[in-house]
């Protein structure tokens, strides 16, 4: 077993398979997963992999201050790529994302608690801050400076940070004190309104798009520019990343059909909304979903000869013609369950494929070709499954190195890095301002 914060990660070979061979595999819980795609255990928390000098961020050490979702996966990204993050939580609640969500987002972090309301705890984050190349945090606006923890007063102790700012509107605008969630960044961006199938009923996703797209990964774009410009300059940067900008940035196909026509199509009704029959997704006789992309002309053409239907050949891209189009592919595909069609499309190039629970997705033999599924065991919360870090490049493998820390497992070890004597941690623990 491994020591605590350490774990043990799954190595999973690739075994031969047919493309959609677990399509059909229920999966309420962990035990789905197959000897066979398991493999051996590896331990991943050795001392040679715990701060891989192959790894692109080695050495980069970075303060995580956000919660739940939009900075934590931020900073976990990064940590993946081989940053030092050290996430750093208050002394009550800290980050209150339920505990599933928490390690999902948090691995190879370490974990330190301190109480910023208190002098001696704004001055151990300063002491942190000197030692570090990047802060992120989620704060509201103005939340960070009532903390003494904004960028002007960390700048000031170590001008090269990279201060990273995640909020819903941003630092600044008329909106920018407002409370919001992904559903409220979705909807004022003109992005909720176009989730909608023909009948114009929004859709909710189970993908928090704006926290993940205009939160996470604009963060991360941003971080990586002002880290690389701070190492050539010396100077760090303020990174004001608004969750609504970086999804409304993201707004494109809907922008394009703007400049195009002088206004969006009604919901449902454009391209890749539901407006052409060869883009859709389509119920199958035993209740599942065949998800058809054919939009290219080659491959509408060989979803046509490989349903031996040539007559629907010409009505393609007509729209006089997608109403009956649509209905015959419903027709077609509503004749038959989804193993008789996962059969069917094999080896097909006409972009036609089962739509899947992720667990079906983990199970595929391209998921775990590419080595995207980890499993880890956790001290507390047993067996975790971990999507692996999906930048892939040479010279580079990616390990779980740490489980996602409890609050302040590595406050002591932090600090004493940080310079602080033993009495000086010990006091801090006993005023309950470093837990």
């Amino acid at each position: 077993m491994p020591a605590p914060g350490e774990t043990a990660a799954v190595s999973i070979p690739a075994k031969p398979n047919q493309r959609f061979r677990h399509w059909s595999a229920a999966a309420p819980h962990l035990d789905w997963l197959e000897p066979a795609l398991c493999g051996p255990l590896r331990i991943c928390g050795s001392p040679s992999l715990d701060t891989p000098n192959t790894a692109p961020l080695a050495g980069v050490r970075i303060l995580d201050l956000s919660r739940l979702l939009p900075g934590p996966l931020a900073a976990q990204y990064l940590a993946d790529l081989g940053a030092d993050v050290v996430k750093i939580e208050d002394t009550q609640a800290g980050d209150y994302a339920p505990p599933a969500l928490r390690a999902a987002c948090n691995r190879n972090k370490r974990g330190v608690r301190l109480d910023l309301k208190q002098p001696d705890g704004r001055k151990a984050l300063a002491a942190l801050a000197r030692g570090a190349d990047v802060l992120i945090e989620s704060f509201r606006p103005g939340v960070a400076a009532r903390l003494g923890a904004d960028y002007a007063t960390l700048a000031a102790e170590n001008p090269r940070l990279v201060y990273c700012s995640i909020s819903g509107y941003g630092q600044d605008g008329p909106r920018s004190g407002e409370a919001g969630h992904d559903l409220n960044y979705a909807s004022c961006t003109g992005v909720a309104e176009q989730m909608a199938g023909a009948s114009g009923e929004p859709a909710l996703s189970n993908l928090p798009v704006a926290d993940v797209l205009g939160g996470s990964l604009t963060a991360v774009m941003g971080v990586l520019a002002a880290l690389f410009d701070a190492r050539r300059t010396g100077i760090g940067r303020h990174v004001d990343i608004a969750i609504a900008d970086g999804l409304l940035a993201g707004n494109v196909v809907s922008l394009a059909t703007l400049n195009a026509s002088g206004g969006t199509r009604p919901p449902g009704t454009d391209a890749l909304s539901g407006g052409l029959a060869c883009y859709g997704q389509y119920r199958t006789r035993d209740g599942r979903w065949l998800a058809v992309a054919a939009l290219e002309p080659k491959f509408w053409e060989a979803l046509c000869r490989r349903l031996e239907r040539p007559d629907l050949l010409a009505g393609h891209r007509d729209p006089a013609r997608q109403p009956a189009l649509r209905a015959a592919l419903a027709a077609i595909i509503g004749s038959r369950p989804l193993a008789h069609w996962a059969s069917l499309f094999e080896g097909t190039d006409c972009c036609v494929s089962p739509v899947l629970t992720l667990a079906e997705s983990l199970a595929q033999p391209q998921v775990v070709a590419r080595g995207m599924l980890r499993r880890t065991e956790h001290p507390r919360h047993g067996a975790v499954l971990h999507i692996a870090c999906p930048v892939k490049m040479s010279g580079f493998e990616f390990a779980i190195r740490r489980q996602a820390p409890e609050p302040g497992e590595h406050t002591e070890q932090v600090l004493r890095e940080a310079g602080y004597p033993p009495a000086e941690i010990a006091s801090l623990a006993a005023r309950g301002i470093a837990l």
